[in-house]
């Protein structure tokens, strides 16, 4: 109903004052009725019709038997009585509720009505979000795809350390690691996404080259050892979209910068794959202790990497199978905070 102000009003039933069930009813009154006739006509049977028989000895069966006779029916009139009564009560909650849920009816469309500009203004938010975040995955696509000035093959994914003149120490002794030939940037990059496919040749070549090399062997066992533990849980990095970050972000994450400077970096936004790999940190000491790991291998590697790697060659590394793990875990892990 519309009040002082013009407004409409919808009046719900549950805060109307229900009806008083505690006065009597007609219900009460026949069955008082009915009980005071049946206790008189007892009365009068055993008052007139049962005084001849005398009996001197007290029949305790026959004054059970009494009893039932007597207040037997009444019971069952006030049953029946009750019965109706809470009938008749429900009938009532029901025409309640159907009030209730009429007006909340009305109120939710009078509110949609009045409101109708609300949802427009949250799509508008919503799509300048997303243009946003659609526009800084641009600029680290774009980034990503422009030509190379020196090829990643001839160009090695961690600098050796300075030569020296001992060479006289590498007749005996040498290990395997020394005698490798040096990582180049594109078997780095190959090998932190591992192969393909089982008939990937380059893909396995590469991860051969970089489990080859001390340093990146490392990373690689530590990545591939969480990447088996989180495809227990049904989390696969190929169903990961992340919002790429740009090149810069990540060498500020590579030289130590922490806070709202590399939070772009946390950008796995898939809720059910936080969720299971947050339980799982919280559950599983070996999971845990896995992924710790696995972090600080990476970001050595990366604070290495980034020393003479273009910014191409950053993002090409941020697309890899090991970097999206890395973003990942990162953001559960409050690395990015």
């Amino acid at each position: 109903m519309p009040d002082e102000k013009g407004t409409h009003r919808v009046e719900l039933g549950v805060y109307q004052r229900p009806v008083d069930d505690a006065r009597i009813t007609a219900t009460e009154i026949i069955a008082g009725a009915l009980s005071a006739v049946w206790l008189a006509m007892t009365a009068v049977f055993f008052l007139f019709v049962d005084s001849g028989e005398t009996e001197t000895s007290f029949d305790s069966i026959r004054f059970v038997m009494i009893l039932i006779a007597v207040f037997m029916p009444v019971a069952m009139i006030w049953v029946g009585a009750l019965a109706v009564r809470a009938s008749a009560t429900m009938r009532a909650e029901s025409r309640r509720l159907e009030a209730t849920i009429s007006a909340m009816r009305a109120s939710y469309l009078s509110q949609q009505n009045s409101g109708a500009s609300n949802p427009t203004v949250e799509k508008k938010l919503e799509e300048i979000v997303a243009a946003q975040r659609k526009t800084e995955t641009t600029l680290a696509m774009f980034t990503s795809v422009r030509p190379q000035s020196t090829p990643a093959e001839d160009k090695l994914a961690i600098p050796a350390p300075a030569a020296t003149d001992q060479q006289g120490m590498l007749a005996l002794g040498t290990p395997s690691e020394a005698l490798a030939p040096p990582l180049s940037v594109a078997d780095f990059i190959k090998a932190l996404n591992f192969p393909e496919t089982t008939e990937d040749k380059e893909g396995f070549r590469a991860l051969r080259r970089a489990l080859s090399d001390r340093k990146v062997s490392q990373l690689v066992h530590a990545a591939q050892d969480v990447l088996t533990l989180l495809s227990q849980d049904g989390i696969y990095m190929d169903d990961l979209t992340p919002d790429r970050a740009r090149p810069e972000v990540w060498r500020k994450f590579a030289k130590g910068e922490r806070g709202v400077a590399v939070a772009a970096l946390g950008g796995v936004r898939d809720r059910s794959s936080l969720a299971l790999a947050s339980a799982r940190m919280k559950q599983d000491a070996i999971f845990r202790d896995a992924v710790h790991h696995f972090l600080r291998k990476f970001d050595r590697t990366l604070a290495e990497f980034e020393a003479t790697a273009t910014d191409e060659e950053i993002a090409a590394l941020s697309n890899t199978r090991t970097a999206r793990a890395f973003m990942l875990m990162g953001r559960v892990t409050g690395t990015f905070d």
